[in-house]
């Protein structure tokens, strides 16, 4: 299992990053987790346009699914079209509210680039891939997400504050993409997102192998957030996610 961080800015594109977007790639099967502002351009540096076979979204904020509208248009209109359905894993009102996004609110919407399935908790068999989704603690309906195959695992927070669930899919999984928005201070909203600390709290408890603090809004000093996370007890390798880095799980 290969896994390339495409994007990995919080909340919305930085300077050096796009918003979120993470590629796994086994056996030849491409699926994309999340599609957030700015990453369609950033992802092909590592696949060619359409080569999507499968997309996941974590929840419908703009930065991890806005993307998925340009997309469209790339498969709607590109030069072979009409493209095969991409299937989307994704809540169930992501057709309708990425429709108005794109400004097509009537039917057929997206759907003339995308299948949509809509998700639950549970898991789903998605080419060489079982992916678990659970629910997340977030203002809105939100999943993280655990990627299996070939022995090895992946397990990406989405946007979330502390949460059981995340620990469970986390568990013992050889790399953990998670979310650290926050720095520490005393009037820190709950039910919302995670600092570096209770990213690497939750990554102890989960006794993941790997750490990447990802989600890393830009106003914040990203050594500030590794520091922070340094002090959550887990004692495996933590480090900041960076666009284009690569994990092979091998």
């Amino acid at each position: 299992m290969k896994v390339t961080i495409v994007g990995c800015s919080g909340s919305y594109p930085g300077p050096d990053s796009p918003a979120s977007c993470y590629l796994i790639e086994a056996d030849g099967f491409r699926m994309v987790l999340d599609l957030g502002s700015g990453s369609l351009g950033a992802l092909q540096r590592h696949i060619g346009l359409y080569d999507v076979d499968a997309i996941c979204l974590t929840h419908l904020h703009a930065d991890h699914c806005l993307d998925i509208c340009g997309y469209h248009v790339a498969r709607t209109y590109g030069p072979a079209a009409p493209y095969p359905l991409v299937p989307v894993y994704a809540p169930a009102d992501a057709p309708r509210r990425l429709a108005a996004a794109y400004g097509m609110p009537d039917e057929p919407g997206l759907e003339t680039a995308f299948d949509f399935v809509p998700l639950e908790p549970g898991s789903y068999e998605i080419g060489p891939f079982t992916v678990t989704a659970g629910l997340v603690n977030h203002p809105v309906e939100a999943y993280g997400f655990r990627v299996g195959g070939g022995g090895r695992s992946v397990a990406y927070s989405g946007d979330t504050g502390e949460s059981n669930e995340l620990v469970k899919l986390a568990a013992g999984a050889d790399l953990l993409l998670c979310e650290a928005s926050f720095v520490d201070r005393p009037d820190l909203p709950s039910g919302l997102h995670l600092t570096g600390r209770q990213a690497a709290e939750h990554a102890a408890m989960a006794d993941v192998g790997r750490l990447v603090l990802t989600h890393l809004v830009p106003w914040n000093d990203e050594a500030t957030v590794l520091g922070e996370a340094s002090e959550g007890g887990y004692g495996g390798p933590i480090e900041l996610a960076r666009s284009g880095a690569v994990y092979d799980l091998a």
